[in-house]
């Protein structure tokens, strides 16, 4: 059964308990990101010799990958720590959720210029003790974008927002751990290793976004009508619902057996 049904519940209600998950989730980050210790504060590079601060391998490396001379990092900015600056232009690598970063957008973007970098894996390996690196069955695509998006649907139109969707082949490095349940197989993810970046896609608007809506759609549509369109699930179309709902470039017209209905604004 999916994971969001629009016939039972609108999707609005259905959100919540996912929202509620990543305002714990931004509010256990923040708190991270406040412990860190005063040294890094002191440790501005001039040069592309960039700190870790405990960072994952995948974080580390697509720092290293945006790194262009002349950068800083690690920046003390407003009670937060940037990851690159480079003029007036602040460079946050973001690996997991945007809900985590929701204080630090709030508080930056109305005076500095954001790229904000996201990596998607579309190709994942595994590579477990004494074992050879198999790869994953699951996939991933720029698509899967919209399940951070819905956590900040409106920040895409900031006009000091830039988002890098950045898909790339990882290995996960993963080691037994006795206490996971069992539908996880019993292994952690020690860490995340960048192979290759297959493909970057940049927004910088709802326009760049509306490029991954297919352009035939009928008229009402339903998020079935979008997941057939665009060739994703319908859990994914029905993200895409919400963030252009959000950004009024989907128009609501009641509900049907077959979905809620929508039109393009």
């Amino acid at each position: 059964m999916e994971r969001w049904i629009e016939s039972e519940k609108p999707l609005d209600v259905v959100l919540e308990p996912l929202q509620m998950f990543r305002r714990r989730q931004a509010k256990t980050v923040a708190m991270t990101e406040q412990r860190r210790p005063d040294s890094y504060d002191r440790g501005i590079a001039l040069e592309p010799h960039i700190g870790t601060l405990n960072e994952g391998s995948l974080h580390a490396a697509l720092k290293a990958d945006y790194a262009e001379p002349g950068d800083e990092f690690e920046v003390p900015l407003d009670g937060f720590v940037i990851d690159i600056r480079r003029g007036d232009l602040l460079v946050e690598i973001q690996t997991s959720s945007f809900a985590a970063m929701g204080s630090k957008l709030d508080r930056l973007l109305p005076e500095h210029r954001i790229l904000l970098v996201h990596p998607i894996p579309v190709t994942t390996y595994l590579q477990k003790p004494d074992a050879p690196r198999r790869k994953s069955p699951k996939r991933g695509s720029v698509y899967d974008l919209f399940e951070e998006l819905v956590s900040v649907p409106t920040l895409i139109d900031h006009p000091n927002l830039t988002v890098d969707a950045v898909l790339v082949s990882v290995t996960k490095h993963q080691s037994a751990d006795p206490t996971l349940r069992r539908g996880r197989g019993g292994f952690r993810t020690d860490d995340r290793v960048l192979d290759e970046v297959v493909d970057r896609q940049r927004f910088t608007s709802t326009d760049d976004l509306l490029a991954l809506v297919p352009d035939e759609l009928p008229s009402p549509f339903t998020t079935a009508d979008l997941a057939a369109g665009a060739g994703v699930r319908r859990d994914v179309a029905q993200r895409m619902a919400y963030v252009f709902r959000a950004l009024d470039v989907f128009i609501e017209h009641g509900r049907t057996k077959a979905g809620i209905q929508y039109t393009r604004g």
